[in-house]
């Protein structure tokens, strides 16, 4: 964890919230998906938020994770052959990792930062990356993905609707309830203005 001393006071309850968005289930759900689209090499993680991080945190199984989303010859990540041990070329595979999950289509929101990973400051953040890049693999589905299709949710699609030409000039002439309705209105039981009711007993 770097050379970052304990959090007191403020700092501490901010960490502490941060910790409990951790979803463990979560952790073995991404953890299976990983190891079966990667292959077993990989290895597993000890159980718990310090093992999910140790495990991902050099970034070269995240770079292998990105990889097997893509077909053979255009892997955007270069996997060094001997996992790196310098803190810089860690988190430079970690960047790179983030840019091809980026590039794959993952939005800026559901990215995690290199130091939420590295120095395990938001580690719910990194899982958010992997259901997103999971999601958009199922999405696809172009025969990249390996694992249960129900792990992750299915991101909705454009449903374009074609429509022919006297359709569009029906339509024209419709008056949508969104303009109002006159359905319904009606003066009864209106009186003039300033008459006094009549009440007849």
């Amino acid at each position: 964890m770097a050379n970052k001393g304990p959090s007191y006071g403020m700092s501490r309850e901010v960490q502490s919230k941060i910790e409990k968005k951790y979803d463990e289930e979560l952790e073995e759900r991404l953890v299976e998906w990983i190891i079966m689209q990667c292959g077993p090499d990989v290895g597993r993680p000890d159980r718990g938020r310090l093992g999910f991080q140790v495990w991902l945190k050099n970034g070269v199984i995240l770079s292998k994770l990105v990889n097997s989303l893509y077909p053979d010859g255009s892997k955007p990540v270069k996997v060094p052959e001997n996992p790196p041990s310098m803190v810089f070329k860690q988190m430079e595979q970690v960047a790179q990792f983030l840019k091809a999950a980026e590039d794959y289509g993952v939005t800026k929101t559901d990215m995690f930062q290199t130091v939420d990973l590295f120095e395990g400051k938001d580690l719910a953040a990194v899982q958010r990356t992997l259901m997103a890049l999971g999601s958009l693999a199922v999405t696809k589905n172009d025969g990249h993905y390996r694992g249960d299709p129900n792990w992750f949710m299915k991101k909705a699609q454009e449903h374009k609707r074609e429509f022919t030409e006297s359709q569009l000039q029906e339509g024209k002439h419709v008056i949508g309830l969104q303009m109002g309705s006159n359905r319904g209105a009606s003066q009864a039981g209106m009186t003039g203005y300033g008459r006094p009711r009549q009440i007849i007993s």
